[in-house]
């Protein structure tokens, strides 16, 4: 038997919202039927989908799982994030240069690598 990841979940408070902000990082669409309290983002070519569950409680603590997203022009994707409502948390001098910590909407921590 092979065991397989369906998808990879977020808990939220508004499960549209987040799943929207993800698919535009990631140039994908929010699959049909979403809400505030269910959606989810396919990201394609068999990768996991990604799940968002509306919860009643907010995040309290650093995220214990997060992406690592490449860019090859970091300093437009950073933009772009920023501009869909990402937080910059970290800058690269912090990191030694090698990559820079933001929050999404939700403050689901993930970071941007240069490439």
């Amino acid at each position: 038997m092979t065991t397989t990841i369906l998808g990879v979940s977020f808990d939220t408070n508004n499960a549209v919202a987040i799943a929207t902000f993800w698919a535009g990082a990631l140039g994908r669409t929010v699959n049909e039927g979403a809400s505030e309290t269910f959606a989810a983002v396919a990201v394609g070519d068999g990768s996991p989908v990604l799940m968002f569950h509306k919860v009643p409680e907010p995040k309290t603590v650093k995220n214990r799982l997060h992406f690592d997203l490449k860019a090859g022009d970091f300093t437009a994707e950073s933009d772009r994030l920023l501009g869909l409502g990402a937080t910059q948390l970290t800058a690269l001098a912090d990191n030694g240069g090698n990559w820079v910590t933001f929050a999404d909407p939700d403050g689901n921590e993930f970071d941007l690598i240069p490439g």
